[in-house]
C-alpha cells in the first residue's frame, strides 16, 4: 500500500513538472543565492521545529511522544521485513524530500500567485533583482528636461539608490501656465522623471505625458502637471507632492527639487540683451554669456543637499547647458556640496549643440560655461559621444543651424578633466538623435567601476553578497 501511494505521487509529480523540471530545479537552486536572506531563516524555522517538538515532549512527560516514536517503529520494522533495507531506505528518503519540495513549491507558488498575480516573473527572480538593486551605488543625478528622464531610465536598471535633483526653472508651456495661475513651482521635469523611474513605465509615461486637447482650462495640460499640482495643495508644497507621489508610483529612488524657492532665470546675451525667462531665453536666438536667477543664491532644498554629500557617485547632465543644467548649479548650496565631495563626478555633454543656446558650442565651451556659472570645478570627467550621426540626420539639423558638438581634446585636457568617448546614440528613422538610454548607463557604470572608488563600492557590495546566507 505504502509503495502504491508513493508511486501514485510520483506520477502525479512528474506529470505536473513535465518539461519544467530543469527550469523549477534552477529556480529552486536560485532560492539558496548568497545575499537572498532564505537559508539563515529556514536553519531558524527547523531548529523551532525540533525546539518546539522538544518542549511539548518535556511537558507531556514524554507519554504522546514515546508513542509516536512506536508507531513509526512498527512501520519501519514493516517495511524493512517486507523489502530490503537498502533499496526501502533511499526510496522512503527521497519520497520524502520530494513530498518536502512538492509543498514548498506549492506554497511558494500560492505565495507568489498572490503578490504577481501576472506571474511574469518568478518571485526568486524578483527578490533577486530587488536585492542587487538596492545594494547598488547611491547616484546623484543633475539637470532637467528630456536628456536626465532618459538618463534615469537606463541608471534604474543598474541601481534603486538613485536621486534626481531637478530644476524648477521652467516657465513655459503647461507647466508656466500651471504656475502662474497657482503658484506651484513647475512640475514638468519632476514629472518627466518620476515616470522614468516607475517600474510599469511605458503605461506611466503615456499616462503622465497625455495632453488634453478639449475643455475649458484643461487644453494643454498634462496628466502628470495636473497630478503634481493637485499633489502640491494636498501636501503643502512641490517636495511633499513629489514624496508621496514617489509612493503611489512606487519609483525605483528619488526626485528631489533644487530648490523650493520660485525661482526664474535670466540671461545677458553678446548683443547687450538682458533675457527674463526660461522659455524665452533660447527663443531669443543670441549667445549667453551670462547666466543668472531671481532671487540670487536661493537656498538649496536639505534633502538634495544631503543626497549629493551621501552620493557615491554624481552625474550632471545630459540637458539644455542653460535651462536644464546650470540652474541648478545657481544654487549655491548645490554647487558646493558637488565641489566638497570627492567621489567621482562626469559631465555627459549633448550630443549636438542648440540653437539660442550652444550654438558653435564645443565640448570645452559646455565645461567653461559650467565652471563659469558656478565659480569652481565640479567634475572630474566629460562624457562624449565618438561616432558622428548619419548624413541624413546631419542635415536634418543643420536645417535648423544645428551641428554635432565638437571635441576640442587640448582645450578640455588643459581644464583638468578626463575625456570618455563612447557610442551612446540613437537616432530614429527621420533622422532624430537622442542618447541611448541603454549604453549611457552601460557606459557611465563601466567608468564608474574602474575608479578606485567606485571599484572600492562594487567590491564591498559583491563581497557583502558572497558573505551573506
Amino acid at each position: 500500500m505504502s509503495i502504491g501511494f508513493i508511486r501514485q505521487a510520483l506520477n502525479v509529480m512528474q506529470e505536473q513538472s513535465r518539461r519544467r523540471t530543469p527550469h523549477r530545479v534552477n529556480q529552486w537552486f536560485k532560492w539558496l543565492s548568497p545575499g537572498l536572506s532564505v537559508k539563515r531563516w529556514f536553519l531558524m524555522s527547523m531548529a523551532g521545529v525540533v525546539l518546539a517538538s522538544l518542549g511539548f515532549a518535556i511537558w507531556s512527560g514524554l507519554t504522546p511522544i514515546y508513542w509516536v516514536l512506536e508507531l513509526i517503529r512498527g512501520a519501519l520494522s514493516l517495511i524493512t521485513n517486507t523489502i530490503p533495507y537498502y533499496i526501502s531506505g533511499p526510496v522512503v528518503m527521497i519520497s520524502g524530500l520530494l513530498l518536502l519540495l512538492w509543498g514548498q513549491s506549492r506554497t511558494v507558488g500560492s505565495i507568489t500567485r498572490v503578490l504577481q498575480p501576472e506571474g511574469n516573473e518568478e518571485l526568486v527572480d524578483v527578490l533577486l533583482a530587488h536585492r542587487r538593486l538596492y545594494r547598488g551605488p547611491k547616484i546623484v543625478v543633475i539637470g532637467g528636461g528630456t536628456g536626465l528622464s532618459t538618463l534615469l531610465r537606463g541608471l534604474k536598471t543598474y541601481s534603486a539608490n538613485i536621486t534626481a535633483i531637478v530644476t524648477v526653472a521652467d516657465d513655459g508651456g503647461s507647466s508656466g501656465r500651471l504656475r502662474e495661475e497657482f503658484g506651484v513651482l513647475p512640475p514638468g521635469d519632476i514629472r518627466n522623471c518620476l515616470a522614468a523611474l516607475a517600474d510599469e513605465e511605458k503605461l506611466l509615461t503615456e499616462l503622465f505625458q497625455y495632453r488634453f486637447s478639449a475643455g475649458d482650462g484643461l487644453t494643454g495640460h498634462s496628466f502628470g502637471n495636473l497630478f503634481l499640482t493637485a499633489m502640491s495643495e494636498i501636501t503643502g508644497d512641490l517636495e511633499q507632492a513629489v514624496t508621496a507621489s514617489s509612493k503611489v508610483l512606487a519609483i525605483r529612488g528619488q526626485v528631489l527639487p533644487a530648490t523650493l524657492s520660485d525661482v526664474r532665470l535670466w540671461a545677458e546675451l553678446a548683443d547687450g540683451r538682458r533675457i527674463e525667462g526660461e522659455s524665452k531665453i533660447t527663443k531669443a536666438g543670441g549667445k549667453v554669456v551670462k547666466i543668472g536667477c531671481t532671487p540670487a543664491n536661493p537656498p538649496g532644498l536639505p534633502a538634495a543637499v544631503k543626497a549629493i554629500q551621501d552620493a557615491d557617485y554624481i552625474i550632471m547632465g545630459p540637458g539644455s547647458l542653460y535651462t536644464s543644467v546650470i540652474p541648478n548649479l545657481l544654487v549655491p548650496e548645490i554647487a558646493s556640496a558637488i565641489a566638497a565631495t570627492s567621489v567621482p563626478k562626469i559631465y555627459v555633454c549633448n550630443i549636438m549643440t542648440q540653437p539660442g543656446e550652444t550654438q558653435g558650442y564645443t565640448v570645452a565651451n559646455h565645461i567653461q560655461a559650467i565652471d563659469k556659472a558656478c565659480g569652481q570645478k565640479l567634475f572630474d570627467a566629460v562624457l562624449v559621444h565618438k561616432k558622428s550621426p548619419t548624413v541624413r540626420a546631419l542635415i536634418r539639423y543643420a536645417k535648423e543651424n544645428s551641428h554635432p558638438v565638437f571635441l576640442d581634446r587640448e582645450e578640455v585636457t588643459i581644464s583638468g578633466r578626463r575625456i570618455v568617448s563612447a557610442n551612446v546614440m540613437s537616432e530614429d528613422e527621420i533622422g532624430c538623435v537622442r542618447h541611448d538610454h541603454q549604453k549611457l548607463a552601460q557606459v557611465l557604470l563601466r567608468w564608474y567601476s574602474g575608479t578606485p572608488k567606485g571599484m572600492r563600492k562594487l567590491y564591498k557590495i559583491f563581497n557583502k553578497e558572497s558573505t551573506i546566507s
